[in-house]
């Protein structure tokens, strides 16, 4: 009787794979080195972008307040007040809506409901400054501010902390809100020219 014998692979049915190898030390620091450089050159935009987006976040977020106030007031029929409740000192974003004669079914002042909204800064606009001619805007039940200006009122935001307004030769992309007699929001950059459909 002859007996078979399998072989059970250990060594000749495998083949090997040579020639693997890591990364040497020349090229783990060639990889380190390009990496630094362009780190070097990118934080700087970066960060400029990060200010900047501060004051886009703050401006986008007053605009937002304003057109609240403006519809409640036309909603309710009656005076709605929009107020930039830290302009002095500071000069931050934050800001409350509220009726400008409180009612048990209008919030303001001494109502369980004290406002109709609000906003912190804290909310990814603590560093934009906030300047304006005036601390509370007052909409009409017609969505007019009232008292009417004589003219179309600016807020402007800001942010020192990036460094200066682009219109003043800096990085910061600084912006603006027109608020007009009649109500009118736009949203604008003064750096640009007025021609152009950003600019103020």
């Amino acid at each position: 009787m002859q007996q078979h014998h399998t072989n059970g692979g250990s060594g000749h049915g495998c083949s090997r794979q040579r020639g693997q190898r890591g990364f040497t030390i020349i090229e783990v620091m060639i990889v380190l080195t390009i990496v630094g450089i362009a780190l070097t050159f990118g934080l700087p935009s970066m960060s400029a972008w990060l200010q900047s987006n501060q004051i886009r976040n703050a401006t986008e977020s007053i605009q937002s307040g304003l057109q609240v106030a403006k519809s409640e007031a036309v909603r309710r029929n009656t005076n709605v007040q929009f107020t930039l409740t830290s302009l002095t000192p500071g000069g931050t974003a934050d800001w409350s809506i509220a009726c400008q004669t409180p009612s048990a079914e209008c919030p303001g002042a001494g109502m369980t409901e004290t406002s109709i909204q609000t906003f912190s800064s804290r909310e990814g606009a603590a560093a934009a400054r906030v300047a304006a001619p005036q601390a509370t805007f007052t909409f009409g039940g017609t969505g007019r501010l009232t008292p009417m200006p004589a003219a179309t009122l600016a807020i402007n935001v800001t942010n020192p902390n990036g460094g200066a307004c682009a219109a003043d030769g800096g990085p910061m992309r600084c912006l603006r809100i027109q608020v007009s007699p009649g109500g009118h929001l736009k949203m604008c950059d003064p750096a640009l020219p007025s021609t152009n459909a950003r600019g103020c």
